[in-house]
């Protein structure tokens, strides 16, 4: 390809937070890092947030491409060589000497890092045309500013997108219309042990895309199913029937509905080793999940002990730092777990006895996210909640600590991310829905409905 025939993209300083590999993901195509990006990175770098290990892993990525060349080299650009993942990678990497420019009438004042940026597309922009220079940034003001300054063209770092919308987000099942049974011709049913397994034609169950451990359900009749193996003609389910799954008990508690009893069902599995719950507030996400812990640990002996952990971010100002130790400190941060261990016991003739008794035998650990790296959790129920604040890395390192026979929950709602660097499409919970939706060792379920109280739902649905 012709030079004047690739784009040149235009990278912010927060595309590289969000993705510090981001040099790699454009193909053919050349990337300018502006100055300005580099000044922001360098900022960033020393302080004691998450954001700062991005930064610092930026910013090795540029000194790993850039630091053997010359000084002209670097302005003029430097091949990106391919690598594993990337092996389409052919454009340059440059850095853009924007301190430079001289600020005109017709640009952004320059007494702010995002108009200096902008600036600095602009000048590329005029200085090469018609070539097509692409500002890329994840800030939707900053999205609009270059738009209202003569950005032509403008985009937001879509590359590790799996989804664009989050109403295309995998549910964890299918409700097929009328009766599912009046849909399928020919059927192999046989018994397996305790359960009745059909195999069916993959055409039987239309176009969709059909996944392991996903869940099947009609309208009409009791029929339900978990896809237990998936061919490219045949699918196996395995039946359970709904009034089955709404019967089921654990610590105490039953379904409200039938999205409660499929997550119920892949809670009580021991061959499923993770499950991931997402669901609006009030679901019930994090009382199936602890009721599962108990009832597996305690009950069934599958699993030594309870590890329960969550990612620490503040909806309001910081309360200062927490006295205490590890578990003292992300006490108040699980507050929803001590909230459900009440409701588990609360018709108990002491319940606050009753509750230190279960921690104590069930060994309810509270672990903060931090202190994961290095570890590896062997027989251990781990409750990963409020993990929509997650990135993708993040939730990586935590699913890389499971051990030998251990079993991983991630829990979360994408209506509430507090995290100022994530959005409902780029969290990790959206991240391991999607990338796990075809591994046989887990599965999803989307909890319908507001089961808390009317007052819960109403807020829900209305605010």
């Amino acid at each position: 390809m012709e030079p004047a025939d690739r784009k040149l993209f235009v990278l912010d300083t927060n595309v590289l937070l969000h993705e510090p590999l981001a040099a790699y993901s454009f193909e053919e195509h050349d990337v300018v890092v502006p100055m300005t990006v580099l000044e922001e990175l360098d900022q960033i770098k020393d302080r004691k947030r998450d954001v700062s290990r991005d930064a610092r892993v930026a910013i090795r990525t540029l000194e790993n491409l850039l630091g053997g060349a010359s000084p002209e080299q670097i302005i003029n650009g430097v091949d990106i060589p391919a690598r594993e993942n990337h092996a389409e990678v052919s454009g340059k990497l440059s850095i853009f000497p924007d301190h430079q420019l001289n600020v005109s009438k017709a640009s952004l004042p320059g007494d702010h890092n995002d108009n200096l940026i902008i600036n600095a597309a602009l000048h590329l922009q005029k200085q090469l045309a018609p070539r097509q220079v692409v500002l890329v940034t994840k800030d939707i003001n900053m999205r609009l500013k270059a738009k209202g300054a003569g950005m032509a063209l403008v985009e937001d770092y879509r590359t590790d997108q799996l989804i664009d919308d989050i109403r295309f987000l995998t549910k964890g099942f299918r409700e097929f219309k009328g009766n599912f049974w009046d849909q399928v011709k020919d059927v192999d049913s046989q018994m397996v042990g305790r359960h009745t397994h059909h195999k069916v034609a993959r055409s039987a169950l239309d176009d969709e895309p059909v996944f392991a451990n996903q869940y099947l359900i009609d309208e009409d009749s009791d029929f339900c199913a978990r896809v237990a193996k998936v061919t490219d003609n045949e699918v196996d389910l395995i039946d359970y029937g709904r009034e089955r799954l709404m019967h089921l008990e654990t610590w105490g508690i039953k379904p409200k509905n039938i999205y409660q009893g499929m997550a119920m069902q892949a809670l009580l599995d021991p061959e499923i080793d993770m499950v991931i719950l997402t669901g609006p507030a009030g679901c019930g996400k994090t009382l199936l999940a602890m009721a599962a812990a108990l009832e597996t640990v305690i009950e069934r002996n599958l699993y030594d002990k309870v590890i329960v952990t969550r990612n620490t971010p503040e909806i309001a100002e910081s309360i200062g730092f927490l006295p205490g130790t590890e578990e003292e400190k992300m006490a108040p941060w699980l507050a929803a777990i001590t909230d459900t261990l009440e409701v588990l016991h609360k018709h108990d003739e002491n319940p606050a006895g009753s509750m230190n008794y279960i921690m104590e035998k069930a060994n309810v650990q509270f672990k903060s996210v931090n202190f994961m790296r290095g570890r590896s959790i062997q027989h251990s129920f781990v409750l990963l909640d409020e993990c929509q604040n997650l990135t993708a890395s993040q939730i990586k390192t935590i699913i890389t600590r499971m051990g030998e026979g251990s079993k991983l929950v991630c829990s979360g709602n994408l209506a509430q991310i507090d995290s100022n660097y994530l959005t409902s499409v780029t969290s990790g919970l959206t991240y391991i829905v999607e990338r796990f939706k075809d591994f046989e060792g887990s599965a999803n379920v989307y909890l319908n409905g507001v089961v808390r109280s009317r007052l819960a739902e109403f807020a829900e649905e209305q605010l």
